[in-house]
């Protein structure tokens, strides 16, 4: 029988190292539905990330006719991640969400940039 962590003599496992800063993974930002809040942080190299808090508007992609309109966000309906997460209007990517155009799913991640991309589901 192993015991977890163990080699299979029963020694242990020994770390390396521990991991760096620049290793360790970002902030979970899930995006609300709600007024427009858009905040943008210093990243490396002098360049200025922009994320969003909170939005109430999307640009949604039709495919039929090729044309990207801004529609206003009604509702979260499902989030494939987590469902909780619909119940608490949270969108990211690949969140279906009810717009004045019809049912979309998000196609950016928009916790990590300043907007929210939609395509139309049929």
């Amino acid at each position: 029988m192993l015991r977890k962590g163990r080699k299979i003599s029963g020694g242990k496992y020994h770390r390396a190292r521990k991991r760096k800063l620049r290793e360790m993974p970002g902030k979970p930002r899930p995006v609300k539905l709600g007024t427009e809040k858009i905040k943008t942080l210093p990243g490396r190299s002098g360049i200025l990330k922009t994320f969003t808090l909170s939005t109430d508007k999307a640009f949604v992609l039709d495919k039929k006719t090729g044309k990207i309109k801004s529609a206003k966000i009604k509702s979260v309906l499902e989030t494939p991640a987590n469902k909780f997460l619909a119940r608490s209007n949270l969108m990211m990517k690949g969140s279906i969400i009810d717009t004045e155009l019809g049912k979309a799913r998000i196609t950016n991640r928009p916790g990590q940039t300043g907007d929210v991309h939609a395509v139309l589901i049929d």
